[in-house]
């Protein structure tokens, strides 16, 4: 299936203003009367609700590491009836893990490649003006047959800053699609995972809004339109399959980052999904299995400690069906989460994990895992790809190891996950599964 045109937003580096630019185009594409199809290159999970919420339609992970040519192919067709396509990228633009995963190394290159998607470089060019064209060049060039739109210049201090920074990229050959004047307000809320969720923005639609309008002052939108080219055709294979006819699935500030694809995969299957909040302190729904994302419980940790109707129930549910949690959702199934202050919570006490967030720990990577034991969805020894991303240090786990765990290069993870009984958990938010 052919893509429809595309464009990918990348940039050097994080921190240069390249998520605002994303949602000021897609809202700004949006305005124009045009189906907007945002994808989000990496496994982050925070950025495809702020996608949605800027363009109106589901925003799904693009991943060469995780994701073989089928599933990408399944989440481009997702696009099919839009007449724009956006990618955003991770991190730098070549960005990516030595060891070579189902598709590739897992850079926003590669993405943009794979779909054929010109890319627009978001440049920081504060402290500096030609010699921004140089850095520019080289990410232009490192890849000759990346097709290159051209570059948005972010954070100009004046006229002057300007006129010097474009005689740079003029004579470097480059095609300047607009100039940001710096702004203090374009800044977006950040936490110790990134942004804030989506949901959690005080107005968020107004800033979205804001962005649109500054973008489209400053940058030539009909000159953006005109550098997007058709996707390749890319051969479609299958979504994951659901784990279960009826989940009930945590979803609030606690418990939000599941991975649209794996929703899209089990809605398209057939299943039944039952929204339902731990922090409301809601019973937990009939069910065949009850699934907690990952989020934010070291936040929350003294809500879901009084959340007596959620627990009670959580613990009916699971001595007879099946309950898994990921990440934040292992922890809240674990027997004590210990929060930024010290103070001991209660969790559900279906594992024997004991977490703090007192004593934090970057835990940031890839993961490929062997399932030593079964898992909702998942017999033992099936081979599942995801990501890990957490600052929580374990302080006891007698609980049986889950799988064995490595990193994207095959060196061992000592977070391997638990099974106890009906209760399964992981540190990973699983992406795919190997076939």
């Amino acid at each position: 299936m052919t893509l429809p045109p595309g464009l990918f937003v990348s940039a050097p580096a994080s921190g240069t203003g390249k998520t605002t630019v994303m949602l000021g185009l897609l809202r700004a594409l949006a305005d124009r009367g045009l189906a907007v199809q945002p994808f989000k290159s990496g496994p982050d999970y925070i950025d495809p609700a702020f996608h949605f919420a800027a363009s109106g339609r589901p925003s799904f992970n693009l991943d060469s590491w995780a994701m073989d040519e089928g599933l990408l192919g399944a989440l481009a067709a997702r696009a099919g009836d839009a007449d724009i396509c956006v990618g955003e990228g991770s991190m730098g633009l070549y960005d990516g893990v030595a060891t070579r995963g189902r598709a590739g190394f897992g850079t926003s290159a590669e993405t943009a490649q794979r779909m054929g998607w010109p890319v627009i470089l978001v440049l920081d060019v504060g402290g500096q003006a030609q010699s921004a064209a140089a850095t520019a060049l080289g990410f232009a060039t490192y890849a000759p047959d990346l097709p290159f739109a051209g570059v948005i210049l972010n954070r100009v201090a004046s006229p002057r800053h300007e006129r010097l920074t474009r005689l740079g990229m003029e004579r470097a050959g480059l095609t300047v699609l607009g100039a940001l004047p710096r702004r203090g307000d374009l800044a977006l809320p950040e936490r110790h995972l990134g942004l804030i969720q989506a949901v959690e923005h005080p107005d968020l639609d107004a800033a979205i809004a804001g962005y649109a309008a500054f973008l489209t002052e400053n940058i030539d939108l009909d000159t953006v339109i005109a550098a997007a080219r058709a996707g390749i055709a890319l051969q479609p294979g299958p979504l994951p399959k659901p784990p279960a006819q009826r989940i009930a699935l945590a979803q609030d500030a606690a418990f939000s980052f599941t991975y649209p694809h794996l929703l899209e995969g089990w809605r398209q299957a057939g299943a039944e999904i039952l929204p339902f909040s731990p922090l409301a302190d809601d019973p937990v729904p009939d069910a065949d299995l009850v699934w907690l994302p990952g989020g934010y419980p070291e936040l929350h940790a003294g809500r879901i400690a009084a959340a007596a109707t959620f627990r009670r129930t959580l613990r009916a549910h699971a001595e007879q069906k099946p309950v898994h949690g990921e990440c934040g959702g292992y922890m809240a199934l674990g027997t004590a989460l210990i929060d930024k202050g010290g103070e001991r919570h209660e969790m559900a006490g279906l594992l024997g994990l004991v977490t703090s967030y007192e004593t934090r720990k970057f835990h940031l990577g890839y993961r490929r895992a062997t399932l030593t034991e079964a898992m909702p969805g998942h017999a033992p020894g099936a081979v599942l790809r995801g990501h890990e991303f957490h600052y929580s240090t374990v302080l006891d786990q007698p609980d049986a190891p889950l799988a064995q765990v490595a990193d994207a290069d095959g060196n061992a993870v000592p977070e391997t996950g638990a099974r106890r009984g009906n209760v399964t958990g992981t540190f990973f938010h699983m992406i795919s599964a190997e076939d």
